[in-house]
């Protein structure tokens, strides 16, 4: 199940190029299909010419089967997800749309006070903390509630060991930042059986890291050209599809690294032409019988990469308002130069980013 199409993938990495970045598609997917859940006319085709969401019936059928999955938790591996809807004390949403929400999307609904903006704004805050560790904060300032009357929040957070640790200790070396630049970085490595590909066509090697406890994995994508990700970034349809992959003994060097992401959405979403719902023409009549528009999408997202594992969380918030043996390496994945990643369970993608410089 991917609902968000690579064209905006690569148009969210295009606004934010020339820096470490982090992403869900996944959270602004479920965000965005339980928006058009509601969406009538104009506002509804939208999602389908504008951001390439698939119909209706395949979306909900998709998270229906999807969402009940994400709810891993070991000592190895913890895999969450959670959906939230606040709705103004004095508002009240249809119930065939609070009876979807709950149902198809696995949504909880809570009725606060939005007047009170600064008390709301730090509930919500609160309820995103803890679905996310602690990781994800501030999602929602007090202003930015102003005339909402209902918030969407998805939320969703990551936390796995590596199947194939790296070694504990780090080493500092360089990395290439571009051909004439470079910093100083600190390195992990491994040795083990990883599968591993190389691809002409797209100039570039992937990696597979899997983690402990469940069918979720690390695929790093590494240039060959210290200034080769510009290009992958043009042709992620083809990064994202299924490599040649062969079970190989690789020496991996991989560098630590933390991201930090915060985007308002908005400005993208109306540029690939989900323009109507930010108008007071927007039709959210299947949400509520009273006009609403969309005032602004949001997300923040993490990603820390260690020796020992990986930790991820990412939240969308979508305001409405009033209107094998160790035998010597033969393959070598040094990722001392700008990369791409993306984890993902299955075939979706929860978590996907870039690393340009460290």
């Amino acid at each position: 199940m991917q609902l968000l199409s690579d064209a905006n993938a690569i148009e969210i990495l295009k606004a934010n190029i020339g820096k470490n970045f982090v992403f869900s598609p996944f959270s602004v997917e479920v965000i965005l299909a339980l928006t058009r859940a509601g969406a009538k006319g104009k506002t509804a085709s939208e999602f389908s010419t504008g951001v390439d969401l698939p119909s209706e019936e395949v979306t909900e059928e998709a998270l229906k089967l999807f969402l009940p999955l994400l709810k891993s938790s070991n000592e190895n591996l913890r895999l969450t997800t959670a959906n939230k809807l606040y709705i103004n004390s004095n508002f009240s949403i249809l119930d065939s749309y609070k009876k979807l929400a709950v149902s198809t999307y696995d949504a909880a609904t809570e009725n606060v006070d939005f007047t009170k903006t600064t008390e709301t704004a730090n509930r919500i805050n609160q309820w995103v903390e803890e679905r996310t560790n602690n990781k994800i904060q501030n999602l929602v300032k007090p202003e930015s509630l102003d005339d909402v009357q209902l918030v969407l929040i998805n939320a969703l957070h990551f936390k796995g060991k590596w199947s194939n640790p790296f070694v504990p200790s780090v080493t500092k070396s360089d990395f290439y930042v571009s051909a004439t630049e470079r910093t100083t970085v600190d390195m992990m490595f491994t040795e083990d059986t990883f599968k591993y590909a190389e691809s002409a066509d797209l100039d570039a090697k992937f990696i597979e890291l899997p983690y402990e406890g469940g069918n979720v994995s690390m695929t790093v994508v590494l240039p060959n050209k210290v200034d080769g990700l510009a290009a992958l970034e043009r042709n992620l349809q083809a990064v994202f599809q299924p490599q040649n992959y062969q079970e190989l003994y690789v020496s991996v060097k991989l560098p630590t690294f933390l991201t930090e992401t915060e985007l308002n959405l908005t400005p993208l979403l109306k540029n690939l032409g989900l323009t109507t719902i930010f108008s007071e023409s927007a039709d959210l009549s299947g949400i509520a019988s009273e006009p609403l528009m969309v005032s602004e999408v949001l997300q923040k997202a993490f990603i820390n990469v260690t020796t020992t594992g990986t930790e991820a969380a990412a939240t969308t918030a979508l305001h409405i308002e009033v209107e094998s043996l160790p035998l010597p390496a033969e393959y070598f994945f040094i990722a001392d130069r700008p990369f791409f990643y993306y984890i993902r369970t299955g075939d979706v993608v929860l978590v996907t980013g870039r690393i340009s410089s460290n």
